[in-house]
C-alpha cells in the first residue's frame, strides 16, 4: 500500500536527505548529493527498488514521532504489547562522507525488533555485490560503496538479495546503525561514533536555532520550517534546492511530476527575505553568492534553474523501470524547463542583491557589473513572450507576473543607484525603462471590466503570481486595481479555502493533461495580499488554517488536496516553507506595530 506524502519525515546532512515514513523505513535517499541517483527509491517503486526498514518484529505503524528539540533529529516511539522502544535517526552534518545513523533504544519492557536493508543503486535499478569485511556489509557496485555496522555488534544474513536483522532490546540498552556511503574507488572513510555524532547534532542544531531572532505566537513553526529550509541547502555552496524529491505528483496517477532536486532563481528574493528577517544572515549571504556565480556570463544564457553547485546541464530524462508513486509516472530525473525563457528571473535576481546590500550584506565588487549586463538585456528582450513563473509548456505568452518582474529589475536598478551614487550607471535610463514597462502592463493586463489584473496580456485567466503586484511595490496596496485583484483571484481560484495556481481546466495554457492540487504558497501569498490590504484578521485566518496542513512533524509539500484532505508534489518543499516563514513575521509585525 503507498503511503502517503504526509507519512514522511525528513533527515539530513546539508547535503543531502532521506525521507523516513511512520512504518520506520526509509525510502528515500540520494548519495551523496541531493541529485545524486536514490540508493533507496521504493518512495517511487516498491521495496524492490531499495528502502531500509527498523521496526518491532509484526509492527505496521509507530505510535508517535517528533523532532528533538529543534532539530532535524527525528524520534519515533513504538509502543508494542511487550514494551515500548525509540528509533532516533539522523544525518550528523558531515566531514567527508555522509552516514545515516539509526539507534534503537529500549524505553520499557523488552521488545523483538527487525531490521531489513535493501539497497538499489541508480534509483532502484542496480542490485549491489554483497560481501563482509572486517565485521561490517559492505555493498558495492559500479561507482559506489556502502557500509553498514552496527554498535554492538548485530547478526545479519542475506535473504532475498537483502540484509536481515533479528535482535532484543529491553529498557537501558542501545543498539547504533551506521550506514555509510563513499565512491567505490577509495578506501573506507574513518567510521563515525554514532553516539557522540547523535549529542553534537543536537548541539550543532541548539546552536543554529538559537540564532533565530523572531519571538512570535508561531515561533515553534516559523524555526520548523526554518530549519527545513536550512536542510534543504547545499552546505558547500549555499544552494537551496526547491526540494529533495524528484517526480511525487501533483496529481496522484497523472504526468505532473518534475524534479525539484535543483535551485531555482524564482526562490531567490523570497528565501533571502526570509532568512533575513529570521536573522540568518550567514545562510542570507552564501545564497547571494551561490546566486552570483551560478549567474555568471552570457546574460543571454541566464537559465531559471541551476544545479546545487551552479551545475547548468540538467538535461530531463524518464526512468521506465519505476512505477511512480501511486502509479503516478513517469519518474523524471533533471528539468527540461532549464532551457525556458522567463522574463521573471532578472527581476528575481536583481531584487535579491537589492536586498542583499539594503540587509548590510558586503556587496561582492564584481556583482553591479553583473546586473548591468542584465539589465541591457532585459532592455531588449522585456517585450518578448515567455514561459513564466509556473514553467508552462504550452505557447509563449506575455504573461503579467513576468513583466511585473521585468519592471522590478528596472525599479531596483534604479533604487541601487540612488542609494549609492557612486555607482556606474544611468539611472535616468533606468527610470525611463521602469515607467515604460509599468504602462504597457496598466494597459494591457488590466482588465478595467472585472476590475483585475489577468495571467497574461488579453486573455481571460487569472494567476495567483498577480497577488505579488503589491508586494514588489509595483502599485500600493490601496490601488482599487490591487484590492479588485485580490478580490477577483480569491473568488475564481479559491478551492474549498485553499488557492490554485490559475484556472482550473488551463490545459491550453500550460501544454498537460490533468489537474492539480491547490497550491500552497498561493495561500500564503493569499494570505499577504489580504493582510496589507486591510484585511488582518482575514489574513490570520487563513495562515492559521494553512499551517493546520502541515504533517505532525511540521513538514510541508508543494500542493494540497483540500478533497481528499493530503498533500500533494514534492516534499518538503522550500517555497511552501518561504511562504509559511514570510506570512509568519509579517502577522507578528503586525501585532508589534499594534
Amino acid at each position: 500500500m503507498t503511503r502517503r506524502i504526509d507519512d514522511y519525515a525528513l533527515i539530513g546532512d546539508l547535503q543531502t536527505a532521506a525521507l523516513v515514513g511512520r512504518d520506520g523505513s526509509i525510502d528515500w535517499l540520494c548519495l551523496p548529493r541531493f541529485d545524486s541517483a536514490a540508493c533507496f527509491a521504493a518512495l517511487l517503486g516498491d521495496e524492490d527498488n531499495g528502502h531500509w526498514r527498523i521496526a518491532p518484529q509484526g509492527a505496521t505503524t509507530c505510535s508517535s514521532r517528533r523532532y528533538a528539540e529543534d532539530s532535524l533529529v527525528l524520534e519515533t516511539l513504538w509502543e508494542t504489547r511487550t514494551g515500548t522502544v525509540r528509533v532516533t535517526d539522523f544525518m550528523p552534518q558531515r566531514d567527508r562522507a555522509p552516514d545515516v545513523v539509526r539507534i534503537v533504544e529500549g524505553v520499557s519492557g523488552r521488545v523483538e525488533m527487525s531490521a531489513v536493508l535493501r539497497l538499489r543503486f541508480d534509483y532502484g535499478s542496480i542490485v549491489p555485490w554483497m560481501r563482509r569485511s572486517e565485521g561490517h556489509r559492505v555493498a558495492v557496485a559500479g561507482p559506489d560503496a556502502v557500509w553498514l555496522r552496527s554498535e554492538p555488534q548485530v547478526k545479519t544474513w542475506g535473504q532475498q538479495f537483502a540484509t536481515c536483522s533479528a535482535f532484543t532490546v529491553t529498557a537501558g540498552e542501545r543498539v547504533a546503525f551506521v550506514l555509510t556511503w563513499h565512491p567505490s574507488h577509495e578506501r573506507r572513510p574513518a567510521l563515525v561514533d554514532p553516539f557522540e555524532a547523535l549529542e553534537q547534532s543536537l548541539a550543532d542544531w541548539r546552536a543554529w536555532t538559537a540564532r533565530c531572532t523572531y519571538r512570535g505566537p508561531y515561533r515553534s513553526t516559523v524555526v520548523r520550517s526554518l530549519i527545513t529550509l536550512k536542510a534543504l541547502t547545499y552546505a558547500p555552496t549555499g544552494g537551496i534546492v526547491a526540494a529533495p524529491t524528484t517526480s511525487l505528483p501533483e496529481e496522484i496517477g497523472g504526468v505532473r511530476n518534475w524534479d525539484y532536486r535543483a535551485c531555482w532563481l524564482r526562490d531567490s528574493s523570497l528565501t533571502l527575505g526570509a532568512l533575513l528577517a529570521a536573522g540568518y544572515a550567514d545562510e542570507a549571504a552564501a545564497w547571494r553568492d551561490w546566486l552570483l556565480r551560478s549567474v555568471a556570463g552570457d546574460p543571454a544564457d541566464l537559465q531559471i534553474m541551476y544545479g546545487p553547485a551552479g551545475e547548468r546541464r540538467l538535461p530531463e530524462t524518464a526512468l521506465p523501470w519505476l512505477r511512480g508513486y501511486a502509479d503516478s509516472a513517469p519518474v523524471r530525473t533533471g528539468n527540461a524547463a532549464v532551457e525556458q525563457f522567463q522574463l521573471d528571473v532578472y527581476g528575481e535576481v536583481m531584487d535579491s542583491l537589492h536586498l542583499a546590500r539594503e540587509a548590510g550584506i558586503p556587496p561582492e565588487r564584481h556583482a553591479w557589473n553583473l546586473q548591468l549586463s542584465l539589465l541591457g538585456f532585459l532592455e531588449s528582450h522585456w517585450r518578448e513572450p515567455d514561459e513564466g513563473l509556473w514553467e508552462v509548456r504550452g505557447p509563449r505568452r506575455h504573461f503579467t507576473h513576468s513583466k511585473v518582474m521585468a519592471w522590478v529589475a528596472a525599479d531596483r536598478a534604479v533604487r541601487t543607484l540612488e542609494a549609492d551614487p557612486s555607482l556606474p550607471g544611468d539611472p535616468g535610463r533606468w527610470r525611463a525603462l521602469r515607467d515604460e514597462i509599468h504602462a504597457d502592463v496598466c494597459a494591457k493586463a488590466y482588465d478595467p471590466r472585472r476590475n483585475t489584473f489577468t495571467q497574461s496580456y488579453g486573455s481571460a485567466e487569472l494567476d495567483a503570481a498577480t497577488l505579488l503586484i503589491p508586494r514588489v511595490g509595483f502599485l500600493p496596496p490601496d490601488d482599487p486595481r490591487v484590492v479588485g485583484t485580490v478580490d477577483a483571484v480569491r473568488t475564481d481560484l479559491a478551492h474549498q479555502g485553499f488557492l490554485r495556481r490559475y484556472t482550473p481546466d488551463s490545459g491550453a495554457v500550460d501544454g498537460l493533461p490533468g489537474r492539480e492540487g491547490t497550491f500552497l504558497v498561493c495561500s500564503f501569498w493569499l494570505a499577504d495580499a489580504l493582510r496589507v490590504t486591510g484585511r488582518r484578521e482575514e489574513a490570520r485566518v487563513l495562515f492559521e488554517r494553512l499551517v493546520r496542513l502541515t504533517n505532525d512533524v511540521g513538514l510541508l509539500a508543494e500542493e494540497y488536496d483540500p478533497v481528499a484532505g493530503r498533500q500533494l508534489g514534492n516534499f518538503p518543499q522550500a517555497f511552501s516553507h518561504i511562504g509559511l516563514v514570510g506570512t509568519a513575521l509579517a502577522l507578528a509585525g503586525d501585532e508589534t506595530a499594534g
